[in-house]
């Protein structure tokens, strides 16, 4: 069996035992750019499960990671492994509703709405509107239904799957699905990757949104809890 992840810096342990979020914040590692640095995915959560679960392993997360991304990613994995897909179980952490990715001259761009991305002077003007323009409201629905249909689109290629919700959830969305086993409580906010770890473990500091160790061992053991109870392998 291959565990394969994706999601932005909660599933590429931005944090978990440096301070670092990208492999080349580490002048050892830096030509391995925006991977995770290997020190942190080697305590994730993914890497753990992976453990539990006596299979292979494969992260495509990334920090900073907007959910099109995610989606992009995913489907240039299965792309590339069309004989893997059988004996593959993928867990998918979303990131906030905000984020987008932007193609700028052959490059990918993750941006969120903090206003300090590194966006070139030719797209400042767009990156400022995007900003001004954001509608919770609207693209939390929107996204909701971008993964109902990725999800369709998953078990349409008979995926295993597994999603959750990283720090937003999908609580007042007005139309709500049936995801059987395959999105862990998405209405729900108390049940959010945050939300149960915050129940017994702190941040590496105040100001961080990350965990260290403890926190991934905690999701660790929680999605070993759910995959045995809904018998995904």
């Amino acid at each position: 069996m291959i565990l394969y992840v994706n999601g932005d810096s909660h599933t590429a342990a931005a944090e978990c035992v440096n301070p670092h979020a990208f492999a080349a914040d580490d002048p050892k590692y830096w030509m391995m750019q925006r991977l995770p640095h290997p020190d942190n995915i080697s305590r994730s959560w993914g890497k753990l499960l992976s453990q539990r679960l006596s299979c292979g392993f494969k992260c495509d997360a990334e920090s900073a990671s907007s959910n099109n991304r995610i989606i992009r990613t995913t489907r240039k994995w299965i792309e590339e492994n069309p004989h893997n897909l059988y004996k593959t179980l993928m867990i998918i952490q979303w990131s906030t509703w905000e984020r987008q990715e932007w193609l700028i001259d052959g490059e990918y761009y993750q941006l969120n709405a903090s206003g300090i991305d590194d966006v070139p002077e030719s797209h400042q003007q767009q990156y400022k509107e995007f900003i001004a323009n954001i509608d919770w409201q609207t693209i939390t629905q929107e996204w909701h239904e971008k993964i109902w249909q990725f999800h369709l689109e998953l078990e349409s290629l008979e995926i295993k799957h597994v999603f959750f919700n990283g720090n937003n959830h999908f609580e007042k969305v007005l139309s709500r699905k049936e995801w059987g086993s395959s999105y862990i409580e998405p209405y729900d906010p108390e049940s959010t990757y945050n939300a149960v770890i915050s129940n017994t473990c702190n941040t590496v500091s105040p100001t961080s949104w990350h965990y260290g160790p403890d926190g991934h061992r905690v999701w660790a053991q929680y999605l070993t809890k759910y995959i045995a109870a809904n018998n995904l392998v």
